[in-house]
């Protein structure tokens, strides 16, 4: 036996030993932030996975498959017009509420695809940021300075990261681009049309599904959360009807998948989430076995974006709750109070731990705004507030471990710098103004 080439297991050996030995279970704090971190997991499976990321791991899926290298080339390749390919990047957000976790399929479909690192980067960051419903929150219920501000730094960041993105690693977008340059013109299957509404319907069953509660029980947002699975069902129709007439799978078998779905919602009409979960179990099957190979190749696809993601994601999940604790108040290992007093006032070591923590810590979608509110409350300034309501909801520690498993070490540190940076000195500047 060759011992140099045994060093490494046992160096893990050794470290599990001591971590094990020397694992602080009498100390109450540990054990808290152990607890935490086990209530965000089940949390975030509970109502994360389902609902979210099941859904984005399908449309990044169609991503891959139904829509050619060249066509997103074409779009957000090096070679794109860049007006038109930031511009669809850094609006996305408007449609896409979604959050830092449950973008990166779709980040890494587009990017994959040879989408280039500053619209790609611009989509990843924008996606989770520039949501609709966020931004009303923020303006409803931190006021309407911090949600203009809010908007207005994030369609800026996103362009603004992107581009640095793109001239930072201008070498290799420059070779991207003469190597796209000789791929042909897309050679679609079938109309683009017909691949835009079946990616728009999906779009917006993820969507409504995830329409979450506003802050007031009126309103044209308090209506569509109240009907969010009456909309969604009827998309699920539309889609149903998608999978019979675009992608050309039987109706007998369409049907059958749909039949346990039908009578769940019969079933159980105040317990969405089981016939939600029954339609994805139901969807993989249909396509496992379909004797098509587009539908095949669309699981396929997907299954491999699940197998990269998840465990990822879950590691990343149970070590922000146990360092950071989870959002309904559980303390991780590092104390909240620490926190707090970092954040006081407006200077710009306070602006740039928040954007720190922020950039560490996992939001669900629209959890960050309640969560800063506490922080105000609790003596965090403005400028801090907005840096954490800048680099939160766009990064996280899950978020960070997927992207470097997308595009390297290099590219997620310095995506990730930037955004801190950023949203450090946009914080400083709102502070000093208000």
């Amino acid at each position: 036996m060759n011992w140099r080439d045994e060093y490494k297991p046992l160096l893990w050996l050794t470290t599990l030993f001591l971590v094990a030995y020397f694992l602080p279970i009498e100390y109450e704090r540990f054990n808290t932030a152990v607890h935490s971190a086990l209530i965000l997991t089940k949390w975030y499976a509970r109502e994360h996975v389902l609902l979210c990321l099941i859904p984005a791991f399908f449309i990044a899926g169609v991503i891959a498959v139904f829509i050619s290298q060249a066509a997103v080339i074409k779009y957000f390749g090096a070679n794109a017009k860049k007006w038109l390919s930031y511009a669809v990047a850094s609006i996305s957000g408007s449609v896409l509420a979604v959050c830092s976790c449950t973008i990166l399929p779709l980040f890494a479909g587009i990017y994959k695809r040879g989408a280039g690192i500053g619209p790609a980067t611009a989509f990843l960051y924008s996606g989770p940021a520039i949501n609709v419903l966020a931004i009303i929150l923020t303006a409803q219920i931190l006021g309407p300075e911090l949600g203009i501000a809010r908007v207005v730094s994030a369609v800026s960041f996103s362009i603004i990261i992107g581009l640095l993105m793109h001239v930072i690693f201008r070498k290799e977008e420059r070779e991207k681009a003469v190597a796209q340059q000789n791929l042909p013109e897309p050679d679609e299957n079938r109309p683009l049309w017909q691949t835009a509404f079946h990616f728009f319907v999906m779009i917006a069953i993820l969507v409504f599904a995830n329409w979450g509660r506003p802050d007031s029980d009126s309103g044209a947002w308090a209506a569509i959360f109240t009907h969010k699975w009456h909309l969604t069902a009827f998309f699920g129709i539309l889609f149903a009807g998608s999978l019979i007439y675009i992608l050309k799978l039987k109706p007998i078998f369409v049907g059958l998948a749909s039949l346990p779905v039908i009578i769940l919602v019969l079933l159980f009409p105040t317990q969405p989430l089981i016939p939600f979960s029954t339609a994805m179990i139901a969807l993989s099957l249909l396509l496992s076995f379909s004797p098509n190979h587009e539908p095949q190749e669309w699981m396929s696809s997907t299954w491999e974006f699940a197998k990269q993601i998840m465990p990822l994601l879950a590691m990343g999940v149970l070590a922000a709750g146990f360092l950071l604790g989870e959002p309904d108040g559980g303390m991780g290992v590092i104390p909240n109070s620490w926190i707090g007093n970092l954040v006081g006032g407006n200077s710009l070591q306070a602006n740039f731990f928040a954007s720190i923590v922020g950039a560490f810590m996992y939001f669900a979608t629209l959890t960050e705004v309640p969560i800063v509110q506490g922080l105000i409350h609790a003596g965090m300034g403005k400028g801090p507030a907005l840096s954490l309501l800048l680099a939160g909801p766009a990064l996280s520690l899950p978020n960070m471990l997927v992207i470097r498993s997308v595009m390297g070490t290099k590219k997620t540190m310095i995506f990730v710098s930037l955004v801190v940076v950023m949203a450090t000195l946009s914080g400083a500047l709102f502070g000093a103004l208000f």
